[in-house]
């Protein structure tokens, strides 16, 4: 009898589910919008109603209405979703308020109590776990910030002093499993309904970037992850955690007592994508129609048409700021008569490269590591140019992936851990990671592009930060 494995992959803008066969190759997937997600007032970003358990059970739904195959074939459910969230439950496991989103700037401190009815205070992962099996249980790897874990044991500090700090108490949290390990059973209701067997498994993963890790199959130090998504970073795996990091922060990796280090972001990553095809709008859909081709690759294909350099518009990417930095915005400069709405689009993703790599070679310096290679994953390394932008900086091959979504077959991953279908985590990612395409570098475009890096881009913000500050008080 054949066998599966199914991976789900909660984002900021959707979800994602696959179902792979224990090779890796992807047989169905599908996938589930979320909402956009609400601002009530300055700090506040919340998801509205319930739309993260809405999102992922619509997208199994989507997922296994493609699936060919026999849905009792499937061995396990692999959870991964956003991290860095607070989810505030009520005692029977549902939302005493909505799930508060990375971006809320009270999640720079510590939980505070102030609503009775808040029972439990949980990640995203242990909210749609227990959704999925009913189990108050969630997995180590996705506490970090403001929890009140003890990195040793993966398990919750045995100091009161330290839940204390964290605004907590040890009844208010779930008990912690590792990747890999069982956070319980799905529930009978939905294994009815999706058709699944009785004792099919959900299994623990990791915070996101994590897990996006372990599906893109890095396992060398001279070979780093980045992630195009809505939140772009990029990640090193390393045995050992460092203190004091600076310029980087080291989080748990998806293999027990592993890391990853992870360098500075960008907020709102390629979500500058869909902000600007929302400003071209419908001139867009009609020119991509009329070539009978998708948006992304009508865009992609006058991308290709600009000049490497985008002709001098340069563009620096803070379309969402750091509390620490509130005064800063989005800047493009450098208009002239050449450029058009194609110049726009290719200047937001070479300030994409331009961004992550500087937030690299700072990671780099500080651990004296040198790169071999490069692997781009998330909805963003689907584009060609954007790749070949990133090869062509940084001087190194550039691969993508085989598959949807990295996090989704990193789940899946954590789903033959499980099992016990491979030897361990390191076996797995071999067998079941594939590379699907690989970008090298044009020497030439590689010169001009830190030509224009080391003199235009690095010294931007040095002169922009001072006007931003002037307007700030008048705009905010």
């Amino acid at each position: 009898m054949s066998r599966y494995v199914m991976g789900i992959d909660n984002g900021s803008q959707s979800t994602k589910v696959a179902i792979y066969d224990l090779e890796g190759n992807e047989v169905a997937f599908g996938f589930y919008s979320l909402k956009e997600t609400l601002s009530p007032q300055p700090g506040v970003v919340i998801h509205p109603d319930d739309d993260l358990w809405d999102s992922v059970y619509g997208a199994i739904k989507n997922c296994l209405a493609k699936f060919t195959g026999n849905p009792k074939e499937i061995a396990g459910v692999g959870l991964c979703t956003i991290r860095c969230c607070r989810v505030l439950l009520k005692e029977d496991g549902h939302l005493a308020y909505p799930v508060i989103s990375w971006m809320d700037s009270r999640l720079n401190k510590p939980y505070v109590h102030t609503d009775d009815q808040v029972k439990y205070v949980t990640t995203t992962s242990g909210y749609l776990g227990f959704r999925l099996t009913g189990e108050f249980k969630d997995t180590a790897s996705n506490y970090e910030v403001h929890w009140p874990l003890d990195r040793e044991t993966l398990d919750w500090s045995q100091d009161d002093e330290v839940f204390k700090a964290n605004g907590l108490k040890r009844e208010m949290v779930f008990d912690l499993v590792k990747p890999g390990e069982k956070l319980g059973t799905l529930r009978k209701e939905l294994v009815l309904e999706f058709g699944f067997n009785n004792d099919i498994a959900v299994v623990a993963t990791s915070n996101d970037k994590a897990v996006e890790a372990l599906g893109s199959g890095i396992k060398d130090e001279g070979t780093i992850m980045i992630s195009l998504g809505t939140f772009i970073s990029s990640m090193l795996l390393r045995n050992k955690y460092k203190e004091n990091a600076i310029n980087f922060f080291p989080t748990l990796a998806c293999i027990p007592f592993k890391y990853v280090y992870e360098s500075n972001g960008i907020r709102r990553g390629m979500w500058t994508v869909s902000w600007f095809k929302k400003l071209i709008g419908a001139e867009l859909v009609t020119e991509a129609g009329k070539q009978g081709v998708s948006e992304e690759e009508y865009l992609n294909s006058k991308a290709q048409e600009v000049p490497v350099g985008s002709d001098g518009l340069i563009t620096i990417l803070d379309w969402l700021s750091t509390p620490s930095i509130p005064y800063r915005k989005g800047v493009m400069i450098g208009f002239d008569q050449r450029h058009t709405k194609y110049h726009i689009y290719r200047s937001i993703l070479e300030a994409i490269a331009f961004n992550i790599k500087n937030n690299i070679d700072d990671m780099l310096d500080e651990i004296d590591v040198r790169l071999n290679d490069v692997v781009v994953i998330g909805g963003g390394s689907k584009s060609d140019v954007i790749m070949q932008i990133i090869a062509d900086l940084f001087g190194l091959p550039v691969h993508r992936r085989e598959g949807s979504s990295s996090a989704c077959l990193g789940a899946a991953i954590c789903v033959c851990q499980h099992l016990s279908i491979y030897k361990d985590f390191y076996e797995a990612t071999s067998k079941m990671v594939k590379t699907q395409q690989t970008f090298l570098p044009n020497s030439k475009n590689h010169v001009l592009y830190n030509k224009i890096n080391d003199t235009v881009v690095k010294n931007v913000r040095v002169h922009t930060d001072e006007i931003l500050k002037l307007t700030y008080p008048i705009f905010n």
